[in-house]
């Protein structure tokens, strides 16, 4: 098989698959919870944008375990959000279609792993072709010792106070030195440490894996991701030729890729997909320029998005991103 008979594409899970955000559901299942993972959420931005080594956006999965070991939120609740999950429109549908036209369909995510294979099931997807985050929850949870359950009590309750969420300042100091001070060398400090998330650059390596295994270099390669965990893997596919379709993007995510796709349905990928297909990068920059109409027209909205100022993008990714995603809009 030559690579040219060869055709793979890769989606993020959390906003081009499912509207949810599982790890803001997952908290909500605790008093206060969603509080306390935005808070989290706003600390991991912060972090992820100044760089601090060995930091990968998507790192909240692992910042938010003291507080899944805390409330005994356990395996089951984990596939039980991932069985109700509300699917975006036309994701099963085209990712049937990809498959049947002879696309080999991949998804990278920064979700658990029991949350990405059980989801994946609904989609269509063998496991093997879901890289996720490993979390073994289970023997995690046997870590937990009273000292830790005291400083995750005070802890929450900080997190919950105005001032730390309004303010960026307060937010980073407290969480700096409870992640990077007092957990440090505790049960529950290793429990953290253990869970690597796939996000950032390592959804890069875990692109690069598979397409080794693939055997199709990262050019001819389709990836679909929407926020600031997918922005290195959007950035590798464009800045080596690839597609990057950013779908329903925030900012993050929309300064990285290729194509722009405002939509309610997954299925509006499929005309930029045949133009790809049928001439590269420049049938798809003609595709879009044909597709150009008002911010507000209804339907679709396709935005090249790789050299040129975002702004106009941008407006239509935060109103389709709003409707689509709802509470989950403004994570991440």
């Amino acid at each position: 098989m030559t690579q040219e008979s060869i055709r793979c594409i890769a989606f993020d899970m959390e906003g081009p698959l499912t509207s949810q955000d599982a790890a803001f559901e997952l908290m909500g299942l605790a008093p206060g919870g969603h509080e306390v993972f935005r808070a989290i959420s706003r600390y991991d931005d912060i972090l992820a944008l100044a760089g601090r080594p060995d930091y990968e956006p998507g790192d909240t999965l692992a910042l938010i375990v003291p507080f899944l070991l805390y409330h005994r939120l356990s395996v089951f609740h984990i596939e039980r959000l991932a069985e109700s999950a509300p699917l975006v429109k036309g994701a099963v549908e085209t990712i049937a279609q990809l498959a049947g036209e002879g696309y080999q369909v991949f998804c990278i995510t920064t979700t658990y792993e029991q949350y990405a294979r059980r989801l994946a099931q609904r989609l269509g997807l063998a496991a093997e072709r879901v890289a996720c985050t490993s979390f073994p929850l289970e023997e995690v949870a046997t870590r937990l010792t009273p000292d830790d359950i005291g400083m995750v009590t005070r802890i929450e309750l900080a997190l919950r106070q105005q001032d730390v969420q309004e303010d960026d300042a307060r937010l980073q100091a407290l969480l700096d030195s409870f992640y990077w001070k007092q957990l440090p060398g505790t049960p529950l400090g290793n429990a953290v440490a253990s869970v690597k998330p796939i996000g950032g650059k390592r959804k890069v390596g875990a692109l690069a894996k598979l397409a080794m295994s693939a055997q199709l270099e990262t050019s001819r390669w389709v990836v679909v991701g929407d926020s600031i965990t997918d922005n290195a893997m959007l950035t590798t596919v464009r800045d080596a030729g690839g597609l990057a379709i950013v779908f329903n993007g925030n900012q993050y995510a929309l300064e990285c890729g290729t194509v722009g796709v405002a939509s309610m349905s997954l299925a509006d990928l499929q005309p930029l997909l045949r133009s790809w297909e049928d001439g590269g990068l420049e049938r798809a920059r003609d595709f879009v320029s044909r597709s150009a109409k008002d911010a507000e027209a209804p339907g679709a909205h396709y935005h090249w998005l790789a050299g040129v100022d975002i702004a106009e993008a941008l407006e239509v990714h935060a109103r389709l991103r709003r409707q689509v995603r709802q509470e989950a809009a403004g994570l991440g």
